[in-house]
């Protein structure tokens, strides 16, 4: 009886092996055509399956958004992410708006003054800062990730001022080397410089002092618009220079409101899509 355990045992483990290795030689097809998952709206990546992704890029898009938010203090009356959330709900918006786009997950942190001694937002507990050369390495890995996917033109905006000149930077270095390979790298500039907020909150007719300090009218109300709960509205004040060693904030932050927030996002987000339109209707004719 042992003996014949002993067969019956090795006989099945056979068929096991046998069975993996005719498995282990089926192609399966990359297509949506397989029963798997399901289909969705979302422009956000990390919030599709690489199926769907893929679906997205045989269907004719084209352009994914690399945005970067931070994780810094931002005085006492606004959360340490807000910038990272602004930014996922920007880029999502404009990936939507302009159709054949995607958005990247929000690079979370970014060059926010040094480390040791503080100097800054890193006087302050809840930022996180990292190197410029780190900041572009990451921003560089993903471009190259994105290119290899498929993605033709590739899109750096920040939602920080400390990420500016380094996807400047690397957009200018990934375009050089990749422009006999059709793919565009992008650095959305207007989309924090020339957005048109300062002009419109100087229209104003009540005076805003410091409207776009960190921390400040035009940021706080923008988090309001996207995530109320992430704005301590008792703590809001006006706060001068002589301020910011104790508060981290400088500004008056008394009027900001949802609705103007919702302006200053939409700034934001046509001054991008602008820009993004413009430089894309040039590179789309040499796909």
């Amino acid at each position: 009886m042992k003996m014949i355990r002993h067969l019956l045992l090795g006989s099945a483990l056979v068929g096991a092996l046998c069975s993996t290795a005719a498995l282990a030689e089926v192609q399966v097809p990359i297509t949506s055509q397989m029963q798997i998952g399901s289909s969705t709206d979302s422009v956000y990546m990390e919030e599709m399956t690489w199926m769907e992704i893929n679906d997205r890029l045989r269907s004719g898009t084209f352009i994914a958004l690399v945005p970067t938010g931070g994780n810094q203090q931002a005085g006492p009356g606004m959360a340490t992410g807000a910038h990272t959330e602004v930014a996922h709900y920007t880029s999502g918006e404009i990936a939507r708006r302009m159709g054949g786009a995607l958005a990247a997950p929000v690079i979370p942190y970014t060059p926010s003054g040094r480390i040791n001694p503080p100097e800054g937002s890193m006087q302050f507990p809840g930022t996180f800062s990292i190197s410029e050369a780190t900041y572009a390495a990451e921003l560089e890995d993903i471009a190259r990730s994105l290119k290899q996917h498929g993605f033709r033109m590739i899109c750096f905006l920040g939602d920080d001022a400390g990420s500016q000149r380094v996807m400047a930077q690397v957009a200018d270095k990934l375009g050089r080397e990749w422009v006999t390979a059709g793919v565009r790298v992008l650095y959305v500039s207007n989309y924090y410089n020339h957005n048109g907020q300062d002009e419109w909150t100087d229209s104003m007719p009540n005076r805003v002092t410091n409207a776009t300090s960190p921390g400040g009218h035009i940021e706080t109300s923008e988090l309001m618009a996207v995530d109320a709960g992430s704005v301590r509205a008792n703590m809001l004040a006006a706060r001068t220079e002589r301020d910011y060693k104790l508060t981290g904030a400088v500004g008056d932050t008394t009027m900001a409101t949802a609705a103007l927030g919702k302006k200053y996002l939409s700034l934001k987000i046509e001054a991008a899509i602008k820009q993004i339109q413009n430089a894309s209707s040039n590179a789309k004719r040499s796909y």
